[in-house]
């Protein structure tokens, strides 16, 4: 297993840490997390910020190994399939949890989840043809404002809250838009393959 391929699954052991943190019944298990108050009104869990961290080492993770990856010609079948599993475990995961928990809305994973969704079936059957679509710029820019946006929210969007900046609903807000739109322009670059028989 090469260098890329242990880094996409240290980063899936990393995405079950994280979802197991903001899971589990701690306080029925006898574990209390520290709340702390900041500022007179915002109120923090110890607990947020642990899993806020460890979010932040996979979301670097994600970039590393595809990095590595592509600079090394080190791209490989396995680390293709990993990666995107690491990725939904990760970010569609904690999508979830943050909408459960009332700190997003339910409508950002409901629309990232169903655009990953269409997508990634244009990419099989892109991938079935033998032909490839690449991501564009916008998926990109969409994935940087996920991850940073779901970053802050984990921690309490602090320091932005202390000011009343809502950075982090504003980057996720973006994130969401973008999603439809990059999903819009994926299904335009590879529509004439659905309808084409080798």
């Amino acid at each position: 297993m090469n260098l890329p391929n242990k880094i996409t699954v240290a980063r899936i052991v990393v995405s079950v840490l994280v979802l197991l943190l903001l899971l589990l019944p701690w306080e029925e298990m006898g574990v209390t997390f520290p709340i702390y108050s900041i500022d007179g009104h915002i109120i923090v869990s110890l607990k947020m910020f642990i899993a806020g961290g460890l979010f932040i080492l996979g979301s670097f993770s994600d970039f590393l190994d595809g990095h590595i990856a592509r600079s090394k010609n080190l791209v490989t079948d396995f680390g293709k399939v990993m990666d995107a599993i690491a990725d939904k475990i990760l970010v569609n995961g904690v999508l979830i949890i943050l909408a459960y928990e009332g700190m997003i809305s339910v409508i950002i994973p409901v629309v990232i989840i169903t655009r990953d969704t269409i997508v990634d079936s244009c990419k099989m059957i892109s991938g079935n043809k033998g032909k490839v679509v690449g991501a564009s710029i916008l998926g990109k820019i969409k994935t940087i404002c996920m991850m940073v946006g779901l970053s802050l929210t984990m921690f309490y969007n602090l320091p932005f809250e202390m000011f009343g900046i809502p950075v982090a609903t504003v980057l996720l807000i973006a994130a969401t838009i973008l999603s439809v739109i990059s999903g819009i322009q994926y299904f335009n670059n590879s529509k004439e393959l659905f309808f084409y028989d080798r």
